[in-house]
């Protein structure tokens, strides 16, 4: 199974939406996939048509508790299980504290379950995608400490590339104390306005960070900007209120389009480093 993070600790970047959106359209492309929300707003789970609180367990239990992760996920047709977050979640600093490797928790619960396994005869997911919170804090660890590789949603405005380099010093030390297998998958620009001198020079501005940073620290040495754009479209800001993804919601909308372009780029940079080992192997 495949796992990513969605990770960036500023809000408000399209990260819940991205994903959503990248989860479903995943799933529409045939694979099973299970999204799981880590964020105590719960807004991926609301996205998806969940209602927090509605299913007995959330990603609290997950965490807190001895629950297992087929326990939590609860199927929305389609391909796509969700692991529903809870307001708890906010509490998960202080509760936590004190237990020995609590920033692999997720981890752990991910490798005893048998869909992530992939074992004989139980529903295998393909893909899991984790929707981290707005921080840096112990849900984003166990995020990536789960992982096999991080991608960045990034609104293409100067500011939003202030924290970039302090996400990135915090996937490297994940990389070297806790999860040697992370890598980062790329930035996607969202939000996009083409019509705008500032998100060209955005865009150029990450693809050389990436250029300098690959010399840096092997974890971004398959980084990249990916080439889809998820542009500003007033249907991906309406789609949560319903409880529907963008391809529900407005399947004809830039939104869709943009969305199905991405997941095509992701299905597309797994299949490079299979290639890659296959050579290697041979």
């Amino acid at each position: 199974m495949r796992c990513i993070a969605v990770a960036n600790q500023k809000g408000g970047v399209g990260k819940t939406t991205t994903s959503v959106n990248l989860a479903v359209a995943l799933a529409r492309s045939g694979l099973d996939v299970c999204l799981v929300d880590l964020d105590p707003q719960a807004h991926a789970t609301l996205h998806a048509g969940v209602q927090p609180g509605a299913h007995p367990l959330s990603a609290w239990d997950l965490l807190a508790g001895e629950t297992t992760l087929a326990e939590v996920r609860v199927a929305c047709g389609g391909g796509l299980h969700v692991v529903p977050s809870h307001i708890d979640l906010s509490a998960a600093e202080m509760a936590l504290a004190t237990r020995a490797g609590r920033e692999s928790i997720l981890r752990r619960r991910i490798e005893a379950d048998p869909a992530c396994r992939g074992d004989a005869g139980a529903v295998r997911h393909d893909v899991m995608i984790i929707d981290c919170p707005p921080s840096l804090g112990l849900l984003s660890l166990n995020a990536m400490a789960a992982a096999d590789e991080v991608l960045l949603p990034l609104q293409p405005h100067f500011l939003a590339l202030h924290g970039l380099s302090k996400l990135l010093e915090t996937m490297e030390l994940v990389a070297e104390r806790v999860n040697p297998r992370l890598r980062l998958l790329g930035v996607v620009l969202c939000l996009y306005e083409s019509g705008t001198r500032l998100a060209g020079e955005v865009a150029r501005d990450v693809e050389e960070y990436f250029r300098a940073g690959n010399a840096r620290h092997p974890i971004l040495s398959d980084g990249r900007v990916f080439q889809s754009r998820i542009r500003r479209n007033v249907r991906l800001a309406e789609a949560p209120s319903f409880g529907q993804s963008i391809f529900d919601y407005a399947p004809d909308s830039h939104g869709a389009q943009d969305y199905a372009a991405l997941a095509a780029e992701v299905l597309q940079a797994a299949a490079v480093p299979e290639r890659d080992a296959a050579r290697r192997a041979a």
